[in-house]
């Protein structure tokens, strides 16, 4: 598995994909949450905190995973080397721990910097004191568990396709729809009384409940719910194409 993560985070570097991720994702958040006149921009907030942040982050990192993850699996197959990595004696669950770690690992580098941001907010408070750092840090916890369901989503979607935009459109529709489409629904009020259950079901219910500083073993029990789905989905894929 080590070989495996190696040669996919370097990878990543060998081109420009890896700094072109890091840059967009800190150009971006910087952006929307310092310069631009948006819903985001933190000196139009009332307090000063890091929830714009991470209300703002879990949308960049919707586009730039399955970007980063398309080429996982789909270069394989169109190059063949796939079939031939299947051969080797490199058991599929390392082949597919490698290549998810290889790619976690770049978008946890990527939000390493906003933790600058933390010392922009004490700056800016009134009472530094009274700033939730508690609340800061299972916000972070939150979103590293969101980037590992995202990586797992398009570590999934690199297997449906040899074509890496289409291997990265099917990721961010299942992203979309992970994280916010029973969120959306449960929101517009057709649903009435049965909107908290189809609201329970969203990545963004549970991941509003850590950004309020409670870590639940409900939301973590969903997280890991998630995950193992889309990385039992990926083993299934390849056995298939093994097979």
């Amino acid at each position: 598995m080590l070989a495996i993560f190696k040669k996919e985070f370097f990878g990543f570097f060998s081109s420009i994909i890896g700094v072109l991720v890091i840059v967009i994702f800190l150009v971006v958040t910087g952006l929307m949450l310092w310069v631009f006149d948006t819903p985001y921009n933190i000196y139009n907030a009332a307090y000063a905190d890091l929830t714009l942040f991470f209300e703002l982050a879990p949308w960049v990192f919707l586009f730039l995973i399955p970007g980063i993850c398309m080429k996982s699996f789909s270069e394989e197959q169109r190059q063949g080397t796939l079939e031939l990595l299947l051969t080797k004696p490199v058991s599929i669950r390392s082949l597919v721990f490698g290549k998810f770690f290889g790619a976690l690992v770049l978008s946890v580098i990527a939000i390493l910097p906003s933790l600058i941001y933390v010392f922009c907010i004490k700056s800016l408070a009134v009472s530094p004191e009274n700033i939730d750092y508690g609340a800061m840090a299972a916000s972070y916890f939150g979103l590293l568990l969101l980037i590992a369901v995202y990586t797992a989503i398009g570590i999934f979607s690199s297997t449906l396709s040899q074509n890496q935009l289409t291997a990265f459109l099917i990721g961010l529709v299942l992203c979309l729809t992970v994280y916010y489409a029973f969120y959306g629904i449960s929101t517009s009020g057709i649903l009435g009384s049965n909107a908290f259950l189809i609201e329970f079901l969203s990545l963004k219910y549970h991941y509003k409940a850590m950004m309020r500083g409670v870590i639940d073993s409900r939301d973590l029990m969903f997280f890991a719910s998630i995950w193992i789905v889309f990385m039992s989905f990926t083993f299934w894929r390849l056995k298939s194409m093994k097979n």
